[in-house]
Order: structure tokens, then C-alpha cells, then sequence
């Protein structure tokens, strides 16, 4: 290794195995029991968002949960997630996942689990797990259902990505592990109060999940992709402006450009260029804390379109709260996630300080 070279695992990745579905390679996990027990560690590169701060936050939820879920007898199953967002990861140094065995009981079992790079935290994670049928044959039961509407917008199986998603933000995602197919909603009502809106969206993992990967595999694909436009949310719903250019640098782009990022705000239901320019601008946004309750882990099959249903009851304080519910192609309602995160203005007051700075060169 030359000075100051960094590798992104701390074993040479295998070769991707075609038998399984682009997230189970993405997600697999290295076993380092040769350092000590119920510690793992990622086998490839994880996804750095372009333009994020660190590495996409699904990632390291989805093999956090697959990490715990090694330590847990075969007949238990997720059922409660809470993790907190730390620091952000960077994807060119490895990550160990350090998994302590909190509780074992005859129904319930616990786990706590650390993400650590440089020897510092980076992510914090506990989650409980139940044995399957613990809850015996009598039980109180019911469901919120899957809104009106939603079922007649589903996907065809042969869906293909349009053209502009394949290289949103100048990023290749053609490797993308999951494919998202955006459909009409009552977020898309611009005159209705931020909280009564709702964003719905399709998802589902690209491939088949092997029969080796099992429940346990769809669960940490669930995970994944519970992180994906979340604590957007709250962006979607007010409308922010949150593309990768200026509003005032507009004119300035080729027309190929500019319609590109035309396409991808209206297919985020964030509205057109021209509308969203006039609003106000993201500073900053990153996920702080996210959970998952899982409420019927074992119809869980993430390649097999799920419905999602994101709405934001509360915004304020550089802050906003986001609910998620994740439901199966038949309308069974498989999860439901909660985040908080950082969705910080641009203040005026520094744009009125870059313009000065500006004016004075």
C-alpha cells in the first residue's frame, strides 16, 4: 500500500455473484470472527450520494440490520429498528459493524448495534426481535389501508427507468439497485397545506432475491430503500429549491442541462424549474435519527413493487419530521418508518453577504 492510500474494505471485494439481486451484493457483509465475535465489516464500496456528505444512510441502515439479524436465532424476526445518524461515513474507508448481544429472552431478543470508522461511531442502531407466532392465536388486529387509488397506479412488471433517471445529477444509477416509479398523489396539489399532503411512489429491488438470501435478505432491502427521498420530504411538500445550481445561474445552462433538471423536479414532484425558483432555498438537509417498525416482516418481498406513502406533520427550527408507510403490491401493510432531520434555508442574510462579496471582485 503506498503512503496515504486508503481502500474501501478491509478485504478484496469477491466477484459480484450474478445469482443474486444487485442489493444482496451491495449489502453483503464480511464476518471478521478472527478479531473478535459478532463483529462484521462491509465487503464492497458503499454508494456516496453525488453531492451528499458522506454515504447514502439506507446503506448503513440495511447492513446494520443484517449484521444484527446474523446473531439471533433463525426463528426471530425484526420487528422494531430506532438508529441515530451520528457522523457522516465516508465511502473510502472500511466500516466495522460491532454487534452486542443485549438481551436474550423466550419472545423477545435485543441488539445493539455500532458503525464505526477511524475509531470513532458514525452510527448507532437497536433493534428488537420476536419469535415468529409468540403472539398466539387470539390477537387484536388491524391496518391503516392503502389509500384510494393507490393500486390502480401500479407499475408494469417490464417498467423501465426513463432516460433522465438513469443519470440524475450527472450520476450513473444504471447500477442502482432499486428502481423508484414516481405516480400521481395528493402531494402533487400545490394549493394544500404542507401536512395534508401526501408523496406516493413505487419501489421494488431490481433482480430476484436469491432463495439463500431469504426473508432476512428482503427485510435488509426493505431497510435500504426506507431511507430513499425521506427527509425530501419535507422539501417536496413546501416546494424548496434544491437542485445543484443557482436559480440565478439558470440562464446560463446548456438547454440539455436545464431540461434535464426540469424533468427530475417535476418527476420529484417538486414542481417546474420556473415555480421552484422562486422559492426558498436549501441550505442544508441530512437525516438525524430513523426508525422502522415492522409489521409484517414475513410477506416482506422487496422485488416485488411495494407502495410508499411519505407525509410531514411537523416542520420548524432547522428541523422536520417525516412518517413513511410501506405496503405490498396487494395492499398488506408491511412498515412504517419515522425520521428526523436537519432541512436548513439558505438564510437571506448570507446571499445578501454573497452578492456584496461578489460586487466588491
Amino acid at each position: 500500500m503506498g503512503e496515504g492510500e486508503r481502500f474501501p474494505t478491509l478485504v478484496r471485494p469477491p466477484p459480484v455473484d450474478t445469482s443474486k439481486a444487485p442489493i444482496e451484493n451491495a449489502l453483503e457483509l464480511t464476518e471478521l470472527s478472527i478479531i473478535g465475535p459478532d463483529l462484521f465489516t462491509n465487503t464492497r464500496e458503499l454508494w456516496h450520494p453525488p453531492g451528499a456528505r458522506g454515504i447514502y444512510g439506507g446503506a448503513v441502515i440495511a447492513q446494520t440490520l443484517a449484521a444484527a439479524q446474523r446473531t439471533v436465532p433463525p426463528n426471530f424476526v425484526v420487528h422494531s429498528y430506532h438508529c441515530f445518524f451520528v457522523l457522516a461515513g465516508d465511502s473510502s474507508v472500511p466500516i466495522l459493524y460491532h454487534v452486542e448481544r443485549v438481551r436474550e429472552g423466550r419472545s423477545f431478543c435485543t441488539r445493539t448495534v455500532q458503525a464505526r470508522q477511524r475509531g470513532h461511531a458514525i452510527f448507532t442502531v437497536t433493534c428488537s426481535f420476536v419469535r415468529e407466532g409468540s403472539g398466539g392465536a387470539e390477537t387484536v388486529s388491524h391496518a391503516a389501508p392503502v389509500p384510494a387509488g393507490a393500486l390502480d397506479q401500479k407499475p408494469p412488471d417490464d417498467y423501465v427507468d426513463p432516460p433522465f433517471l438513469r443519470h440524475a445529477a450527472g450520476d450513473d444509477n444504471d447500477d442502482d439497485p432499486f428502481q423508484t416509479y414516481r405516480c400521481r398523489s395528493p402531494g402533487d396539489e400545490a394549493e394544500l397545506h404542507p401536512a395534508s399532503k401526501r408523496m406516493w411512489h413505487w419501489v421494488r429491488a431490481r433482480g430476484r432475491i436469491s432463495d439463500g438470501g431469504g426473508l432476512r435478505a428482503h427485510l435488509s432491502a426493505l431497510a435500504y430503500v426506507s431511507d430513499s427521498y425521506f427527509i425530501g420530504t419535507v422539501s417536496r411538500v413546501h416546494r424548496l429549491w434544491r437542485q445543484p445550481v443557482r436559480p440565478e445561474d439558470l440562464g446560463a445552462l446548456d438547454r440539455g442541462t436545464r431540461e434535464h433538471l426540469e424533468r427530475v423536479s417535476e418527476w420529484e414532484g417538486c414542481g417546474s424549474l420556473a415555480e421552484t425558483a422562486k422559492r426558498p432555498q436549501v441550505g442544508m438537509m441530512v437525516s438525524l435519527d430513523h426508525s422502522i417498525y415492522f409489521h409484517n416482516p414475513a410477506k416482506v418481498r422487496a422485488d416485488e413493487w411495494m407502495f410508499v406513502e411519505m407525509e410531514t406533520p411537523w416542520a420548524g427550527d432547522g428541523r422536520g419530521v417525516v412518517v413513511q408507510k410501506i405496503y405490498s403490491r396487494d395492499g398488506t401493510l408491511l412498515a412504517t418508518a419515522f425520521q428526523e432531520g436537519v432541512v436548513r434555508l439558505t438564510q437571506k442574510k448570507s446571499q445578501d453577504k454573497a452578492k456584496q462579496e461578489k460586487a466588491k471582485l
